[in-house]
């Protein structure tokens, strides 16, 4: 069985709803101290009074597109204020559906900025001996199994889950000799406040047809981060592992 205790200390990004809502209520659930950032006060209330353990609930309100380069500090910040990392979700992230004879740079880089610059450098702050445990760090980062299966009209959330799915790589072979273990999970379309609105509503409701196992759930997608967060998955680094109901890959 899975469980932590209260001394280790994990960031979960995006923890206001959807995937980091359900990976920080369940490390919280399993005994771990959560530290959960997002841009919405409100909602991070919520979490807090719906959790197990709110007394190991710790709450930041933060745009993590805000000073993309100032990330590392921010992690630092956090470590001050709570103690060494034992390793982070990054969960945090939109998506977007528009072909490329609509996109621009402002749209590119607005998509890039908080699904691929903000999680890097978010890890280049945990990766940093200073403000981890040291051997037992952990890393997840939410990628996309269009990361590896690009969609027509996806251009610019393909190709910002696929360099992250590929620097991750790369980051684990570096610090691998320091005992820090970075892991990616992609998803498949899983039903969560972002994928239920709008145009990506009427999108995912197209694609049904490719998940067996019917569209997923945000624990199901949960339950693996929390297993390569902890100590049962400390033979396992530098993987991406595709979670797409056995449909899209």
């Amino acid at each position: 069985m899975i469980s932590f205790n209260k001394e280790q200390i994990y960031i979960v990004t995006g923890a206001s709803s959807g995937l980091g809502r359900a990976a920080a209520l369940l490390l919280n659930e399993l005994g771990a101290s959560v530290v959960a950032i997002a841009r919405r006060e409100d909602k991070l209330k919520e979490l807090k009074s719906e959790c197990k353990c709110p007394e190991n609930m710790y709450l930041e309100v933060k745009d993590l597109t805000d000073d993309i380069d100032g990330l590392p500090r921010y992690v630092k910040e956090l470590k001050e204020k709570y103690g060494k990392f034992s390793g982070m979700a990054y969960c945090a992230g939109i998506t977007d559906v528009t072909p490329l004879r609509g996109l621009g740079v402002e749209r590119l880089q607005e998509v890039f900025n908080i699904d691929y610059f903000a999680p890097i450098l978010m890890s280049k702050g945990i990766v940093d001996k200073r403000n981890n445990i040291g051997l037992g760090t952990s890393i997840v980062l939410i990628s996309s199994a269009a990361g590896v299966a690009p969609s027509r009209g996806m251009l610019s959330y393909c190709g910002a889950k696929a360099a992250l799915i590929n620097s991750a790589k790369v980051i684990a072979k570096e610090y691998s000799p320091l005992g820090v273990r970075i892991n990616i999970v992609s998803p498949s379309d899983i039903a969560t406040p972002m994928t239920q609105t709008g145009d990506i509503k009427d999108f995912v409701e197209t694609r049904k047809d490719l998940y067996p196992f019917g569209i997923g759930e945000p624990n199901d997608v949960a339950n693996m981060i929390v297993y390569l967060l902890s100590d049962k998955a400390k033979f396992i680094s530098g993987q991406n592992y595709v979670i797409d109901s056995g449909g899209v890959i």
